[in-house]
């Protein structure tokens, strides 16, 4: 009875004001910038408590696939709630996580046959990193432990993963935790020079990456890299000519290959995998996010047989002794197995071909506004520039924009001055347009 005399007495923003500490916000900002209370979704649109629809056009931060309160989902869960909610993975097994990891291998083909589970992406990035450090304590001599990371590259936010991010907001604070690694230029399309191409770009990047090993290979673990897109790196996209020359170059020097496609996997670049854009399949490849839908944490790794062996022993100590206390739980899985079956029995990854001219149609206007640059798109994700000497504030502009979007009823969250939609893979035509006519309002409103 308390709780709901409290419902009654106290508006939910203050509440979660007085009460949660939000992520990635400076908390003293709400003070002249609200929060926004939602209290229910459907299919791509939430809403406030007041009933005020908002279209989902970042997937509520890159994770919603198929819609919110999906009805297949929301099926597979009540349906697994119903037999076990969650089971140690120590020692025992169930039906779901075994179904979803021999799903998972067979969707590369089985070139990646093991898979290790945990909720978050920076956690999956963790097991990488581990399991890459401790193969070349069995396996090489002089044991192999530096990582190598890319320009403006974003893995997460505990430690391990925060050494191979290079976004500084998020790094300056922690510096002196974090372990020492090399960084290499990114292969950014953007900075093609006139008469260059993506594939220029790409082929420069790697062939610093290449004087990079040739030098220092023999104490150099892996080479972690976002595959295509470097999403928190304001979108920054790369041909995949990059991943080929880099597969190459780690098979030469014996460095291990880590894909992270905790953004980019699960269809988001056009195929499942963002990796088989350009035909390869790395050492280690992670997946969170979209892989339960948006709808549970849920993260993993995937790794090779050769990797997997080099843990296999008698002694304890040879193997991987990493463990979350949700690791591969039944609901998150039977939510994942929901959102493999809808790519099978939907034809998504066909219907995104249509769904991503959708949405570049709906932003062509973005194309011949002389006030943008760089307008781009993977697959489902298409963002674009807004040139530096247009912006009457750059500290302020995306947090502006962002406040003109809800106006305008769609949920974007723009990166510095960059400006993106990724959103859920169910968007009618007309949604789609409705999205890019309310980014443009908020942008022109923003800049006036």
């Amino acid at each position: 009875m308390k709780v709901i005399s409290d419902l009654n007495q106290a508006a939910l923003v203050d509440r979660s004001l007085a009460a949660v500490w939000h992520p990635c916000t400076q908390m003293k900002q709400h003070e002249s910038f609200p929060l926004v209370a939602i209290t229910k979704g459907k299919g791509a649109w939430l809403y406030d408590e007041n009933g005020n629809a908002l279209l989902d056009a970042i997937s509520s931060w890159w994770t919603n696939l198929f819609g919110h309160s999906n009805t297949r989902i929301n099926h597979a869960i009540t349906e697994q709630l119903e037999k076990i909610e969650h089971v140690m993975l120590a020692g025992f097994t169930h039906p779901p996580v075994v179904e979803l990891s021999e799903k998972l291998s067979a969707l590369t083909k089985h070139h990646l046959g093991h898979v290790f589970y945990a909720s978050d992406g920076a956690s999956a990035v963790e097991i990488a990193l581990k399991m890459s450090h401790h193969y070349w304590q069995l396996n090489s001599k002089p044991q192999k432990k530096k990582f190598v990371c890319v320009e403006n590259g974003y893995h997460g936010e505990t430690l391990g993963a925060l050494a191979v991010t290079d976004v500084a907001i998020f790094r300056e604070a922690y510096g002196s935790l974090l372990q020492d690694v090399y960084t290499v230029t990114s292969p950014d399309a953007r900075k093609a020079k006139v008469g260059e191409t993506a594939d220029d770009v790409a082929k420069h990047a790697a062939k610093q990456l290449e004087e990079l090993f040739a030098k220092e290979h023999q104490q150099i673990a892996a080479f972690i890299v976002e595959p295509l897109v470097q999403c928190a790196g304001q979108m920054a996209m790369h041909s995949p000519e990059y991943l080929r020359l880099v597969r190459e170059l780690c098979n030469r020097y014996e460095v291990h290959l880590i894909a992270d496609e905790i953004a980019v996997g699960c269809g988001r670049s056009g195929k499942f995998f963002a990796c088989e854009h350009a035909g390869i399949w790395p050492d280690f490849l992670t997946l969170s996010k979209g892989i339960s839908g948006g709808y549970l944490p849920l993260s993993l790794c995937l790794t090779t047989d050769q990797i997997y062996q080099a843990f296999y022993g008698d002694q304890t100590s040879q193997g991987f002794l990493h463990s979350h206390s949700y690791t591969g739980n039944p609901l998150a899985c039977a939510a994942a197995l929901a959102c493999l079956e809808i790519f099978e029995s939907e034809n998504v990854l066909e219907k995104n071909v249509e769904r991503s001219q959708d949405l570049a149609n709906a932003f062509t206007w973005a194309k011949l506004d002389p006030r943008i640059e760089h307008w781009r798109q993977q697959g489902m994700i298409l963002a674009f520039d807004v040139k530096n000497n247009c912006l009457k504030n750059p500290k302020t502009f995306a947090r502006t924009m962002f406040a003109n979007s809800l106006e305008a009823a769609v949920l974007i969250r723009p990166i510095g001055n960059t400006i993106y939609v990724m959103p859920p893979y169910i968007l009618s035509s007309e949604e789609t347009m409705q999205l890019g006519k309310a980014v443009q309002l908020a942008l022109e409103k923003t800049l006036v």
